[in-house]
């Protein structure tokens, strides 16, 4: 069928749920490819204090999205960072694990019975026939057995963005790799919560250069469009280096920010978006739906609708998630009379004092960071 279909999904998966003191609702579409390839998770309860929402966009298989939609959260809780109130460390220690697990007998066995449910879906929907009597359905060359791993395993080939937001109290947490994205919408200004990891960025092409890869026509080896990502595991196998090091890393690049009542909504989405709309569109464009709306999965619903291209080829084919969490107000924990200030794009980084002022703190990941956050 080639990476294209002859007529979109256009079906979605929606649901909606709320907490006190937020409301959340998503969608996600497979649109125009021939594979769903994007994941996600959102745990409004992640724990007694904390919300969890996270989009996972996969390439070259859907098996690394979904493990880190299955995994990634948990890892951020099991972490002893994490009880520690260290939620930065935690997260950033998660993303890192997502490898490391995929790469073990965990991984082994998880895309094992990942290819068998792909496999029986197949054949429900006709795309291939069952298997002869005899033949495996759910082995991998890696094998899943419990008796242990594949030592000549490498981990997968596959690989996936991971852009989450955590949400504790009045703090709010984003963590990035890849080309998803997280916008937050204050006084009907879109700030980005994350930055695009692309492979010409001056820092991600030095680390790509120095590990022994290479940047052509915008991607890494001539192959991937964005510099950091989970998996891709054959991109990381420089012996001599550690795993921020690598051509492609797992590296987020995290930022804290202080909710203050000017605060309206927080979005997360694939590139499946945020290739059609800028930051700014897609907050003027939820804006003026939440005046008519009060379901948010539909507002996302909507947006996929907005987004999808009438024929293939160029923008809008993409596999689409789209997360929109809205703030209940006022914030019930501490007093949120003063706005907490947030650099313009004319900043060059989020310095001392911009921290000082309760502005975004960011505190993992590479040396351009400081200026992950920015008004679009």
């Amino acid at each position: 069928m080639g990476i294209y279909l002859s007529s979109p999904k256009t079906d979605k998966m929606s649901e909606d749920g709320e907490n006190d003191s937020l409301r959340f609702g998503l969608s996600s579409m497979q649109g125009w490819r021939s594979t769903m390839e994007d994941a996600h998770a959102v745990y409004p309860n992640l724990d007694t204090s904390a919300s969890f929402f996270g989009v996972y966009d996969g390439h070259g298989g859907d098996e690394v999205s979904k493990f880190c939609a299955k995994f990634l959260h948990q890892e951020v809780l099991n972490h002893e960072a994490s009880s520690a109130g260290d939620i930065g460390a935690s997260i950033q220690h998660a993303f890192f694990r997502m490898d490391e697990m995929m790469c073990g007998q965990t991984g082994q066995r998880e895309f094992a019975a990942l290819t068998e449910k792909d496999q029986a879906k197949d054949i429900i929907e006709g795309l291939i026939s069952p298997p002869k009597h005899g033949e495996s359905k759910g082995q991998t060359d890696g094998g899943s057995s419990d008796e242990g791993a594949n030592s000549d395993y490498r981990g997968p080939t596959a690989g996936s963005t991971a852009c989450v937001a955590i949400i504790q109290n009045i703090q709010l947490l984003v963590a990035n790799a890849g080309d998803s994205r997280c916008v937050l919408s204050r006084k009907g200004q879109a700030y980005d919560m994350s930055r695009d990891h692309k492979p010409d960025l001056p820092a991600e092409k030095e680390r790509i250069t120095n590990a022994g890869g290479y940047v052509r026509c915008g991607r890494v080896n001539g192959s991937l469009n964005m510099s950091r990502a989970i998996g891709d595991m054959e991109l990381k196998q420089n012996k001599s280096l550690p795993a921020e090091k690598q051509i492609v890393t797992a590296n987020p690049d995290i930022c804290t920010v202080e909710l203050c009542n000017d605060d309206d909504f927080l979005v997360l989405a694939c590139d499946g978006i945020w290739d059609c709309m800028s930051s700014q569109e897609l907050v003027d464009f939820v804006g003026k739906q939440l005046k008519d709306e009060s379901r948010l999965s539909a507002i996302c619903e909507t947006v996929m609708d907005k987004c999808l291209a009438p024929a293939t080829g160029g923008e809008g084919c993409d596999n689409m998630t789209m997360i929109l969490v809205q703030f209940k107000k006022p914030f019930k924990i501490g007093t949120l009379n003063k706005e907490q200030p947030l650099p313009s794009n004319q900043n060059s980084e989020c310095n001392k004092s911009a921290v000082a002022s309760n502005g975004p703190n960011v505190i993992a990941g590479s040396q351009y960071n400081h200026n992950a956050v920015r008004k679009a």
